[in-house]
């Protein structure tokens, strides 16, 4: 007859396996976002922020202290511009 805490040692390694996969992919979703939590629900004005954000300081959750744009802000317009001719 069998020993019920038998059934213990892989309900461990598998508890054991979720938690890492768990952590690593926390991990990951967190180094995507310069260390902030991911965002859900974004709605279409919190896009066009993200862009900016992203202009302006090269990483979607980046943001910047001082009021001035750098001068390259001005050129790295969202619009794309259409060549005529």
């Amino acid at each position: 007859m069998p020993v019920p805490f038998e059934a213990l040692i892989p309900f461990g390694l598998v508890t054991v396996m979720f938690g890492v996969v768990g952590t690593g992919f926390n991990a990951l979703k967190r180094l995507q976002n310069d260390g902030k939590p991911p965002r859900y629900h974004i709605d279409r004005f919190e896009e066009y922020l993200l862009e900016r954000d992203e202009r302006l300081t090269g990483s979607k959750r980046g943001q910047r202290v001082d009021p001035v744009a750098p001068s390259g802000f001005a050129t790295s317009s969202v619009w794309q511009t259409e060549v005529v001719g």
